[in-house]
């Protein structure tokens, strides 16, 4: 017989049948046999709702499913393991909810990324950051460069059920490319767009010299370790502005540690999802415009920075 067809028959999930043959091969029948005590309640607990809560928070892997994140019938299988409670599946969520929890999308976390140097930078790092600035009256500018793609892009909205909303796309593999950066005290956004060619050292060279000549205080630049950052071109620009210019690398695979990441995901949100780009000067003069918008818009730069500004001052 087929494990959804014994799930079906015994009003349970096909995890459970997967793990109650995996005790039988493993211990045979009498690795069925309830540990609990028979005659539990019908619903749980306080105490066995935090346990679930525990159990829940700790992830499925934990409590010995497959997979790293969970579903409606894996929680129906384990409350009905550890607790002996049965619950419809449809209540699950609704359980849930009350516990608590919500119905999120969940999102990658790169398997490169370093604890130890992570936490280094917060702990150690950083303060040294504030304080060379405020010892420098300098800047601390958070860089990084963004793509805005002609084909546009995707995001939720509103239409009849059953009727898909669209939107008309060009089709053209062309991204317009901004270089920017944003000031830790003042909310000040400098960016600078590129439309030839690929991102390299020359134009991020440009860029920064740019910068420079706007402004007179010393800048700590804080970067991530794209290749054209870290070159050995760059690295003799750097040696000939270090009079000007301080750089700090963030920790491999961190752009949560960027606050500039949100500020082009508010831009794209904002005025890029769901448009439609008929030529590359119709994107890059939409782009453009917002850019110039965010450029007045310091306190919503500023309120990037609450990662930051919550870290405890060493």
């Amino acid at each position: 017989m087929p494990y959804s067809r014994i799930a079906v028959t015994l009003r349970v999930s096909t995890e459970s049948i997967r793990l109650w043959v995996k005790a039988v091969l493993l211990n045979g029948v009498a690795g069925l046999k309830s540990k609990e005590k028979p005659g539990r309640p019908s619903k749980l607990t306080k105490t066995q709702k935090k346990k679930l809560d525990e159990l829940i928070t700790a992830g499925p892997q934990n409590a010995g499913f497959p997979g790293a994140c969970w579903r409606s019938p894996m929680i129906q299988t384990l409350i009905y393991q550890r607790f002996g409670v049965y619950y419809s599946v449809h209540y699950i969520a609704q359980l849930l909810k009350n516990m608590g929890f919500s119905y999120q999308k969940a999102k990658f976390v790169s398997d490169h990324k370093d604890p130890e140097k992570r936490n280094l930078w917060l702990e150690k790092t950083w303060p040294e950051i504030l304080k060379l600035a405020k010892d420098k009256n300098a800047y601390i500018l958070f860089g990084d460069e963004a793509s805005f793609p002609q084909w546009g892009s995707l995001t939720y909205t509103w239409a009849k059920k059953g009727q898909q909303p669209v939107v008309k796309t060009s089709g053209t593999r062309r991204g317009y490319k901004v270089f920017g950066l944003i000031d830790y005290f003042s909310g000040r956004f400098f960016c600078k767009g590129h439309d030839k060619g690929r991102l390299n050292s020359e134009s991020y060279q440009s860029f920064l010299t740019e910068v420079l000549s706007k402004t007179r205080k010393h800048i700590i630049l804080i970067q991530d370790g794209a290749k054209y950052h870290t070159s050995k071109a760059m690295q003799r620009f750097f040696e000939t502005k270090s009079h000007r210019l301080t750089v700090f690398n963030l920790p491999s695979y961190s752009p949560d540690y960027n606050p500039i990441e949100k500020l082009w995901k508010k831009i794209k949100e904002k005025e890029i999802h769901l448009h439609y780009f008929p030529t590359f000067d119709s994107l890059k003069n939409k782009v453009e415009e917002a850019l110039l918008r965010f450029r007045d818009l310091k306190n919503e730069v500023l309120s990037l920075f609450g990662f930051y500004k919550n870290q405890p001052e060493i």
